[in-house]
């Protein structure tokens, strides 16, 4: 069993990336227990008006999940939630006065964190939990004419790179190999997409925004596992096309969105309707995966 931080996103958003995670997490067997009584975890705002309270509204989900669940481990999809909580679980365990400090705004709420519990990413237990072996004998619609470009964003793998090589991301490969996908081999894995730059410096960020989907060629789609990667990548490719001149709209899916499709479940159930940017051609590669033999 896993506790499980969705996060704000994936309460709103991304709404399609929680309801999709939890469904492939049940098809392969692995519990997940919500922290109880989770709040944000301070996104990319608060350390720029408070850095105190930059650690202690991720340091109070650790402390709830030590606390209130029997786990030793939190999954955490959502990119920024998870080097939020990384980060303040890396500081405390590494600086005795971090922790104090810690601990002494947790009690406040009668809370408080020995740093028993590890932050994960849904990467890192995908791969190396659950692994490629466990998927595969869960799927059951073959995706074998699907070439898909690997995203992984900045925050999954900086500054931590605690499962993967940040200059060179692997970590998705086998396990959209698993479903039969063949993956782009491509530079743009690791590259930032502007982040929130897309509010506070839009030019900036649909430059970087052009420039991953101009690299995407023929893949047929780009699979995130980031929130904020996946709304810049999809929401706003009219406005970095007109940067580039690009034509050719590219679907942006959720990496548990397009591993659910191929373990047979049904596109309401990993909510794919409410995915942005979904061409029709790929549309059609995914409702029309053959189905394995029993």
């Amino acid at each position: 069993m896993y506790g499980y931080y969705p996060g704000c996103s994936l309460s709103g958003t991304a709404k399609e990336y929680d309801v999709s995670t939890r469904a492939i997490f049940k098809e392969l067997g692995a519990e997940l227990a919500e922290i109880p009584d989770w709040t944000c975890c301070g996104a990319s705002a608060v350390e720029s008006v408070d850095r105190d309270l930059a650690m202690l509204l991720p340091a109070r989900n650790l402390a709830l999940a030590e606390q209130r669940l029997d786990v030793d481990d939190i999954l955490i999809p959502c990119s920024g939630c998870y080097l939020n909580l990384l980060n303040a679980d890396q500081k405390a365990r590494s600086d005795k006065e971090a922790m104090r400090a810690i601990n002494q705004g947790l009690a406040l709420e009668g809370l408080s964190y020995a740093g028993r519990i590890r932050p994960r990413h849904i990467l890192d237990i995908l791969l190396n939990d659950l692994g490629p072996d466990r998927i595969a004998d869960r799927v059951a619609r073959g995706f074998d004419d699907l070439l898909i470009a690997p995203y992984y964003g900045c925050q999954a793998l900086r500054p931590y790179p605690v499962f993967d090589d940040p200059e060179r991301p692997s970590s998705m490969t086998p396990l959209l190999h698993a479903i039969g996908a063949r993956t782009l081999d491509w530079d743009m894995g690791g590259k930032c997409c502007g982040a929130s730059l897309m509010t506070t410096h839009k030019d900036m960020a649909l430059k970087l925004v052009a420039v991953i989907l101009g690299e995407v060629g023929e893949a047929d789609a780009v699979v995130t596992v980031c929130p904020m990667c996946q709304m810049n990548l999809e929401s706003f490719q009219v406005q970095a096309f007109q940067v580039s001149g690009q034509k050719e709209f590219v679907s942006i899916l959720y990496l548990p969105q397009l591993l659910g499709l191929a373990m047979g479940l049904p596109e309401e159930s990993i909510l794919l309707g409410k995915n942005m940017m979904v061409t029709e051609g790929v549309r059609k590669k995914l409702q029309g995966a053959f189905a394995l033999p029993a």
